[in-house]
């Protein structure tokens, strides 16, 4: 039977440009803001993705926001970068507006039954990031420094209201974690050393 993940896997296939600038030894980074602003606290990853993109950041880090639709974040992923920050609500069963910081293990889809395979690649629009984090897995895009900045939520479903007040102070605890995380990647990146990889906040 032919590996459905086949055709992704040759579009990720970078051609030879001879053209092409000489690869940078600057570490290259992508912090990307997940979420609805239209969904009260789903709005978490936008917000903290604006807020980053209105700062001075360090050379080599790239803020986007990829809204709900996780094929965008699989996009970008594929201009290549060495380290990923994820910033979403997410449910861990903690106190509303609490910032988690978590190392994604994130699964390969040669370890999917071939049911799973399929119906993974059904979902055409991979609405959640850790569907996007497979597919770029697969792809061989996915850095091996992926960290998910995670908050807590409130209400994450609701439309139309604006985030709880627990989330909303949450956004400034997320943007200073960021910016330590940034600074310990691009530190290490200075001084000729490998990314180091994030400790574990969280399970």
């Amino acid at each position: 039977m032919d590996d459905p993940f086949a055709a992704w896997q040759a579009l990720a296939q970078p051609a030879d440009d001879p053209d092409a600038p000489a690869a940078s030894d600057r570490l290259r980074v992508l912090v990307a803001g997940v979420g609805n602003q239209l969904r009260a606290d789903d709005a978490f990853g936008v917000v903290v993705a604006h807020r980053l993109m209105k700062m001075d950041l360090p050379e080599g880090v790239k803020v986007v926001e990829t809204g709900i639709g996780g094929i965008a974040l699989v996009q970008e992923l594929q201009e290549g970068y060495d380290a990923l920050v994820i910033i979403d609500a997410v449910d861990r069963d903690r106190p509303p507006g609490h910032v988690m910081l978590i190392l994604l293990d994130v699964p390969h889809v040669n370890d999917m039954e071939w049911g799973e395979r399929y119906d993974f690649l059904a979902d055409v629009h991979l609405a959640t990031p850790e569907r996007a984090l497979i597919m770029s897995k697969a792809l061989g895009v996915l850095p091996d420094n992926t960290l998910m900045v995670g908050c807590q939520p409130v209400d994450a479903e609701t439309p139309g209201i604006p985030m709880s007040p627990e989330v909303t102070a949450a956004c400034d605890v997320a943007v200073r974690e960021i910016l330590r995380h940034l600074d310990e990647l691009t530190g290490s990146a200075s001084q000729g050393g490998s990314p180091p990889t994030a400790p574990r906040k969280e399970p």
